[in-house]
């Protein structure tokens, strides 16, 4: 910008007043001819672009490859989890609290080590078969990279070694066309995530939209050092007092915590998901979705799917051995409550992560079609009751790993829209 001074007085000021008149007649002159060089190498430019756009061919959109409102729209796309190179995690407090006493000893033996061969080459089969089945039904499967977990790591506040990219169920959650990846709360699942990344870029590049909650730093503040667990009576009482192995340090909570029902999610506070973190993704999914907490009369509470499985629309299972405590706020939206049977796998299969009642850890295929345990008559036959068609697969030695059909699944694509389904 061009500032003149006003000047007064005789010759001088008559001098002064004719240099800026010539000053100004330059600057005019010069920025006239600027702007017109200025337009014509735009006007060039810009039939230079028209030109080589006559040859650019734009992409045609593609429909989003992640889309899956709830538990129970058809399914078309699933990943499932491998049981490859898995190993048992160290036997750290946080895995203490999550595991039964019985089996503490076993933690103790092989911590940081493979799982046993033969049993695990089994498991391994076992899910080759589930995603042929899920193949035959209609269903297009994804894996995630096979990885040695065996390798050590250190961050500024731990040192662990891996542990698998099993349970899918876990660490992802879809909803909508977001895929959440959920911080975790064991040290041995600190980096589970890399299993994932290549899938989940290949999602994102065709549309998804991808969001990494805040990794905690899992040191030693985000856990009770001093978890005073004995007994059963032991984790009942505190489960009731509301007192859990994770603290309140930090953001951390497993995806498998949380289950869908349309623009209504419902999690619980357990041993992996504080309160921070539940509150994380309540203003994440915020106005769009509703996060509600419930709670059960449940010792050990770690992941929600083999205590309350949500498999249609106002259609759930509840676990008859841990009761939901909220569960007349169901009744009165007008929920069927389906109590399903006590599970019928043997007293000494190991379940080294997990209870018998994996068996209503059930994946729906679609309103009518649930993917459930071979071994397992007594709840096929609770299906056929309510209309749904059962397709049989036996994982028991994947079971072991910690997880049934829902756990060692993440839906990715549901051909549905997003309702409300809790009013």
């Amino acid at each position: 910008m061009l500032r003149v001074r006003c000047l007064r007085g005789g010759s001088r000021g008559a001098e002064a007043a004719h240099l800026i008149g010539a000053m100004v007649s330059r600057s005019v002159t010069g920025w006239v001819q600027r702007t017109f060089q200025s337009t014509s190498s735009a006007a060039a430019a810009q039939t230079q672009r028209a030109a080589e756009e006559e040859h650019v061919t734009e992409p045609v959109p593609q429909e989003c490859p992640v889309c899956s409102h709830n538990e129970w729209d058809p399914l078309e796309e699933v990943i499932v989890g491998r049981a490859e190179n898995a190993r048992v995690p160290p036997f750290t407090v946080e895995v203490k609290a999550n595991t039964y006493e019985k089996y503490w000893s076993f933690y103790q033996k092989y911590g940081g080590q493979p799982f046993p061969e033969d049993h695990l080459k089994k498991a391994v089969a076992e899910i080759e078969e589930m995603c042929n089945i899920l193949r035959h039904e209609g269903v297009t499967v994804q894996r995630p990279e096979p990885i040695d977990w065996s390798l050590e790591y250190k961050t500024p506040d731990f040192t662990s070694s891996g542990m698998y990219a099993a349970m899918p169920r876990d660490i992802l959650m879809v909803v909508g066309n977001e895929i959440i990846e959920a911080p975790m709360a064991w040290r041995a699942r600190f980096f589970e995530y890399r299993a994932y990344r290549p899938l989940i870029k290949e999602y994102f590049k065709k549309g998804a939209k991808w969001t990494t909650a805040p990794k905690p730093t899992m040191a030693d503040e985000l856990y009770d050092q001093e978890y005073p667990i004995r007994t059963v009576e032991d984790r009942h009482k505190l489960a009731a007092q509301g007192k859990f192995v994770t603290t309140e340090h930090e953001p951390c909570f497993d995806a498998a915590d949380f289950i869908r029902a349309g623009r209504d999610l419902f999690v619980q506070r357990s041993q992996v998901t504080n309160y921070m973190g539940i509150e994380w993704m309540r203003r994440h999914l915020a106005p769009d979705y509703k996060i509600h907490i419930i709670s059960f009369k449940d010792p050990n509470p770690m992941h929600i799917d083999a205590t309350f499985n949500i498999i249609g629309p106002g259609l759930v299972l509840s676990n008859p051995d841990r009761p939901c405590r909220q569960i007349d706020m169901f009744k009165k939206a007008g929920w069927t409550i389906v109590k399903p049977p006590t599970p019928l796998i043997p007293d000494d299969h190991p379940l080294w992560m997990s209870s018998k009642w994996l068996s209503m850890n059930v994946l729906m295929l679609d309103e009518k079609r649930v993917m459930v345990d071979a071994n397992e008559s007594t709840i096929q036959k609770m299906f056929e009751n309510l209309g749904i068609k059962t397709v049989k697969v036996n994982i028991r030695h994947a079971n072991s790993l910690g997880g049934g059909f829902h756990c060692w699944t993440t839906d990715v694509r549901r051909r549905g829209t997003l309702q409300s389904y809790f009013h």
